[in-house]
């Protein structure tokens, strides 16, 4: 009896090979693609890639929940042994006993080379050009996938085209109805602040208004937006939220941004605790919001780190620890791993700090230009249904 060749597709019932397919990690499914042009179908339709993200999600966060860890180091470093030198992202598992091992290496794409990393959530990062550099372009990037999307925002107006400007960018995730979502602020001093929302559901961005009824009483000097002197401009995504800090004529705050319905509202900061800092920078402490102040003392550094204990309610900041960073010069502080550790970088080098037993770890990481941390480092497909 003669044998009739069949497809995969003919064999087996699609929902079958989609739900074979679902449970495999990236790099197999982007070999897979090659098998046929069925399955290179299956993998990158929208509804797959969505499936696989969640259930990818889902993993990982149950992975954090076991505390095999503490959590994943992101950098960017150059290599030195390519010519031209080009620029990786390398991700490292935080083990217990402070050592780092390696799990992923991948270079960067040329064209980022005037752009920083801004933002990264789950897999994903957000590419933006310099704080005073307004020229509208940012990237949304899969490094595991290889893949990117180039995003150019609406340029935002300065009638007067004289006055100094700043922006800032942050990136989260709306789990509600699977949105990546990316805050643009941008402020020109003492002359008003303007912010834009991109959605990754409809690929486009949109105006948003600051001024709301739970901004009142900063009217009309707010507007400035990430302090120029005393603070650094993360955008910090917590409790559904993106976070910065904005300062007017009147006690400086934090600005939040609910992610889920676009709504703005103000976070009192600690009451006068800046008078006698150099640096302060917004973070996060064992998942709460945190400030962190540091001001020169005899022999290095001291470092205020308050905390607010219930989270949107100013009454509960408390100063947790007021430490000594002993004969460090802090040039960047990038924030905290997740069992409260300050990642520092120092003239020479990147060491984490213990604030409880006041111990440093100099990390086996050189020439790093950024530095980041992640609970959860995962792979997806996010991005490959879609175009460069």
């Amino acid at each position: 009896m003669s044998r009739t060749a069949t497809t995969m597709g003919e064999r087996v019932p699609n929902d079958v090979v989609e739900d074979f397919l679902v449970q495999l990690p990236v790099k197999s499914l982007i070999r897979f693609r090659c098998v046929s042009k069925f399955w290179d179908s299956i993998i990158t339709n929208p509804s797959f890639i969505i499936k696989h993200f969640k259930l990818i999600l889902n993993q990982s966060e149950s992975l954090i929940s076991t505390n095999a860890h503490s959590g994943y180091l992101l950098y960017t470093t150059k290599d030195e042994n390519s010519s031209p030198s080009s620029k990786h992202l390398c991700t490292f598992v935080c083990n217990s006993d402070s050592t780092l091992t390696q799990i992923s290496r991948f270079e960067i794409p040329s064209l980022f080379e005037k752009y920083s990393i801004v933002g990264f959530c789950n897999g994903l990062f957000c590419l933006a050009s310099r704080v005073y550099d307004l020229d509208h372009i940012i990237y949304l990037w899969n490094p595991s996938i290889r893949m990117f999307k180039k995003l150019l925002a609406t340029p935002f107006i300065d009638e007067a085209n004289k006055k100094f400007k700043r922006s800032v960018v942050g990136l989260a995730y709306n789990s509600q109805n699977n949105d990546f979502k990316i805050l643009r602020l941008r402020s020109v001093i003492w002359g008003g602040a303007e912010a834009e929302i991109y959605s990754s559901s409809t690929d486009s961005w949109r105006k948003v208004v600051i001024s709301m009824e739970s901004l009142r009483g900063n009217e009309p000097n707010f507007g400035r937006i990430f302090q120029i002197g005393k603070f650094d401009p993360p955008c910090i995504f917590l409790n559904g939220a993106l976070h910065t800090v904005a300062m007017t004529s009147r006690p400086h705050f934090i600005l939040s941004f609910d992610v889920n319905d676009e709504s703005f509202r103000k976070i009192m900061l600690p009451f006068n605790y800046l008078d006698v800092v150099t640096k302060s920078q917004l973070a996060l402490f064992k998942g709460s919001l945190a400030v962190f102040a540091f001001a020169r003392s005899i022999g290095g550094v001291l470092c205020d780190i308050w905390i607010m204990d219930e989270y949107g309610v100013a009454e509960s900041w408390n100063r947790k620890y007021t430490v000594p960073i002993i004969q460090v010069r802090v040039v960047n502080f990038y924030g905290c791993t997740d069992n409260g550790e300050l990642l520092i970088k120092s003239a020479t080098r990147l060491i984490s700090f213990d604030p409880e037993s006041q111990k440093q770890n100099i990390l086996a990481i050189e020439d790093a230009d950024w530095v980041g941390f992640t609970a959860n480092s995962m792979e997806s497909l996010i991005l490959l249904d879609g175009s460069k």
